[in-house]
């Protein structure tokens, strides 16, 4: 840290005081980074995605998905503020490949990196509580809570569990079944077998987010104890888990919207709604082309992201594979959100 003092804290962790800047302010750069801006669109793919199967359910509500989108990005980046304040202060961040962080670069006050953290935990809270509030499912208040818990605790307190390889699990639960299930869940009052199997497949891509993060840094969290899931599979596996993260959600996907589909179909039959001969068969060529045009959209987007992890690039030269797989996650949610509402035409 050169000449950047280091306070001890109680905890056992410590606060570093900002070091001395040039004219040109570098703060507003390092918010941006942490935040990271480019992976947001991300955060909402999820909850494209619940908003669509709700509209293919006939069951959508505007203000409820805008309601949980704003959960979903005000959870987001305060995990990742969170995540820059608990690794700033125990020195994790001290020898990274990846952008500058706040704490860790002495560029903003330890403490003002936690009260942002809270402060977005706090806003996703009360957005949490208006969509409750529409919806009428209070007892959802736990699972919001969980997400909370969950997002701190990731790197903060005194046995973090991303420290242990665990924060995959986290990201495929929150971001990915809950965020999905969650928002149909608050508009239609349940959850299709197809929609659980869509939403394990944004939640697979929404890990391989993590995962080629933490590949970035494979060589350096050990030195600081941090056993993430990339260091516990070492890099070659780690390489092979981060590619089948983005290509086993094109299969499930296809998966979901035949079972939407035929779901669809039970309920018409149900309902005396028949399709004559030939619009049958009309019906099934438009189909086809649903399924083509879903896989030539999203394969190549996926082959895009896996190349250079492929090619066995590493450190900065990864955060093109990072910033693909989240331009990837935010195409799958809407690209299975728009074919869940044709096949369900």
């Amino acid at each position: 840290m050169g000449a950047s003092s280091v306070a001890q804290r109680p905890d056992g962790q410590s606060d570093r005081c900002p070091e001395s800047r040039s004219s040109t302010d570098p703060r507003a750069t390092s918010w941006a980074e942490v935040v990271r801006l480019r992976t947001l669109p991300a955060a909402v793919a999820p909850v494209i995605l619940g908003g669509g199967a709700a509209l293919a359910l006939e069951t959508f509500s505007a203000p409820r998905t805008v309601l949980a989108a704003g959960v979903a990005l005000a959870l987001q980046i305060g995990c990742n503020l969170a995540n820059d304040y608990s690794d700033g202060v125990r020195g994790t961040d001290d020898e990274r490949t990846g952008p500058p962080r706040l704490t860790a670069s002495g560029a903003v006050p330890p403490r003002v990196v936690k009260l942002a953290a809270f402060g977005c935990f706090g806003v996703g809270g009360l957005l949490g509580l208006a969509l409750l509030a529409l919806s009428g499912q209070w007892w959802m208040l736990l699972l919001g809570a969980a997400a909370i818990a969950a997002a701190w605790f990731y790197t903060g307190g005194s046995r973090p569990y991303g420290y242990a390889g665990l924060g995959e699990a986290f990201v495929f639960v929150f971001f990915g079944l809950m965020a999905t299930t969650g928002t149909l869940y608050v508009q239609g009052g349940s959850v299709p077998g197809w929609a659980w199997l869509a939403a394990c497949g944004i939640g697979l891509i929404a890990c391989s987010l993590l995962m080629v993060n933490n590949l970035r840094d494979i060589g350096t969290d050990p030195l600081h104890g941090k056993r993430t899931l990339a260091v516990r599979l070492g890099e070659r596996g780690a390489r092979a888990a981060f590619c089948a993260m983005l290509a086993v959600p094109i299969p499930l996907g296809v998966i979901a919207l035949w079972w939407a589909r035929s779901a669809h179909e039970v309920r018409s039959a149900q309902g005396g709604v028949e399709v004559p001969g030939g619009g049958a068969a009309v019906v099934g060529y438009l189909l086809y082309l649903v399924y083509l045009a879903y896989l030539l959209l999203l394969v190549p987007l996926a082959v895009r992201a896996v190349r250079p992890v492929l090619r066995g690039v590493a450190g900065r030269t990864l955060i093109p594979s990072l910033r693909d797989a989240g331009m990837y996650e935010l195409v799958y949610g809407i690209a299975t959100a728009v074919a869940l509402v044709v096949v369900a035409l």
